[in-house]
């Protein structure tokens, strides 16, 4: 029997180059580095240049809806990059950051897996060059200075405390913290309101780090976040606090991107990190456009199924910042599909091909969705060790009927060059691709009807509800003038609906909005649909009961 090594394993025994060689191999003089120890650098934002941006082959990475445990996309991601530099393609790859709570919950770390892993691994995965904790002070700042404004008689804005909604954020899933009252302790502790926490990567902050282009940009998309209203009905912002240059100053390091490296020693680029169940899922504009400055093709990936991360990348991102991918990689497990063909997740390493054909019919909305997009797809079958050649087929067969290119990535396992064939198929998608994206609304249409538009085309849905509270915001939304913003639906990602056991392809089905919240900043507008939460919980077993360091500082159990 093969006995494999875990991630942290792999990633421990890889002798890493310095990145001043990593920066060297994409033209990048040491003097412009701020290096963050031996592995790990910001890029300074002069180095993006926009004449390469536009000659530059951006790939998007996305997946079928995933089991709770995730599919593969970030080591998907990091295999094909891999794989695209062994055929002679020079690539970027560029990456979320991860966050603590699903490190120290469910899902473990983000930076890839196997032999397709971005590096330090340990590093990336806990504080890495500490952007969230920027983020998470930026975000307790406004916080700060919202209940200060409220309690002094200096410069008072009349803040009705009943309507604010900013919430302070932490890093962590911590499911006692998602509703508290605070301001307790009398007069000297302020005025008494419920609030709460969010997790720092669905912050609006977060999102706005992501979206910026420059520090000037930040700086105004922070001033217009909304904060409530006065007792006169009268909207209240940042900028009303006088909030958004201290806020940016405490971003001033945080908005530059991250150089690591592949344990192949390609460049990896590392920036932000909002969740695509309820922000908009993928890195940076910023760092995006730097990985497209320096190497003639870039892979992203955008979180969940390509009913969220692509949806939002492509609606919102490219809305915003002009960029097109030239081709999306939708990645598929065996295991996801027998998962969705009803097989027990305890059980999804035995053979069931009467499973597995009946899970394909999600991976079958999620390449007509693509189609809408007018994208080339090529399905990437992320193989696991379980996985038989006759399931396989079935796979690869249904992907031909449907005259889509597919191929098998054993990157997990061989690195770049299990990734080969993926690359190839990849390339070829690229180099005869005329295409530009198509969005699924127009930014001029109503919320409701780019809400609609969404759940109909993408999801799948027959119907829209709008509970009364949603109505509600509705009315709010275009009495401060973000009605014609793209919209970033908060949906369950385990589900095309917004039903979590509804797995499959579901049909017919009414996708209820309970409420819409408000990212001014950000430029969109919230719909939260289901029971959606922004601060997670941990699991009964949390990954972090396994994890554990010694004397010499080497860490274990993290994955």
């Amino acid at each position: 029997m093969t006995t494999y090594r875990s991630d942290l394993e792999i990633a421990q025994s890889t002798e890493l180059q310095h990145i001043r060689d990593i920066a060297r191999s994409v033209s990048i003089a040491e003097e412009q580095l701020e290096m963050y120890g031996n592995y790990k650098t910001k890029l300074p934002l002069n180095l993006i240049d926009e004449k390469k941006v536009e000659k530059s082959k951006l790939i998007l990475v996305t997946a079928m809806t995933p089991t709770p445990a995730g599919e593969g996309k970030t080591t998907t991601s990091i295999g094909l990059a891999e794989g695209l530099n062994k055929i002679g393609k020079k690539t970027t790859v560029v990456l979320r950051e991860p966050s603590l709570g699903p490190v120290f919950g469910v899902k473990g770390g983000a930076a890839g897996g196997g032999y397709s892993q971005v590096v330090p691994m340990e590093d990336i995965n806990l504080h890495f060059t500490g952007d969230f904790a920027a983020v998470e002070k930026a975000n307790n700042l406004l916080a700060a200075l919202i209940d200060n404004n409220v309690q002094t008689s200096r410069n008072n804005l009349y803040i009705d405390p009943r309507t604010v909604e900013w919430k302070r954020v932490m890093d962590m899933n911590d499911r006692a913290l998602r509703n508290i009252v605070s301001g307790m302790g009398g007069k000297p502790g302020g005025m008494m309101r419920e609030t709460g926490f969010d997790i720092t990567a669905a912050s609006e902050i977060m999102a706005i780090l992501c979206l910026a282009t420059n520090m000037d940009d930040l700086k105004e998309k922070i001033g217009n976040i909304y904060i409530g209203d006065t007792f006169e009905g009268q909207a209240v912002f940042a900028r009303d606090l006088k909030a958004e240059g201290a806020m940016a100053a405490l971003l001033k390091d945080a908005i530059k991107p991250n150089l690591v490296q592949t344990l192949e020693g390609n460049p990896a680029i590392i920036h932000g990190g909002p969740f695509a169940n309820i922000a908009q899922g993928t890195n940076s504009v910023i760092a995006t456009k730097m990985g497209m400055s320096l190497t003639d093709y870039v892979v992203t990936e955008a979180g969940f199924g390509a009913d969220l991360g692509a949806e939002k990348f492509l609606n919102i991102k490219c809305g915003y910042s002009g960029l097109t991918p030239k081709a999306v990689v939708l990645v598929t497990t065996i295991r996801a599909l027998k998962y969705h063909g009803g097989q027990a997740l305890t059980d999804l390493k035995a053979a069931n091909t009467v499973a597995l054909v009946r899970g394909l019919a999600n991976l079958e909305k999620h390449i007509e969705n693509t189609r809408i997009y007018g994208l080339p797809t090529v399905i990437s079958v992320n193989r696991f060790i379980s996985d038989t050649d006759d399931e396989i087929a079935i796979v690869t067969q249904r992907c031909n009927e449907m005259g889509v290119r597919v191929a098998v990535c054993e990157g997990w396992e061989k690195g770049g060059a299990g990734a080969i064939g993926l690359a190839e198929q990849v390339a070829e998608a690229v180099e005869s691709s005329k295409a530009r994206y198509k969005p699924v609304y127009d930014w001029n249409w109503t919320v409701k009807e780019k809400i609609e538009a969404v759940a109909r085309k993408i999801y799948g849905a027959r119907n829209v509800e709008f509970l009364p509270r949603a109505k509600q915001n509705l009315k709010k939304i275009d009495r401060i003038g973000l009605s014609k913003k793209p919209v970033c639906i908060a949906k369950t990602q385990n589900s095309l609906s917004d039903d979590p056991k509804w797995l499959g392809r579901p049909e017919n089905f009414t996708l209820t909005v309970r409420e819409i919240e408000i990212a001014a900043g950000a430029g969109f507008s919230i719909p939260i649909t289901g029971n959606m939460l922004r601060m997670p919980g941990l699991p009964a077993v949390p990954a972090a009961e396994s994890m554990d360091i010694d004397n010499d500082g080497r860490i274990t159990g993290l994955s």
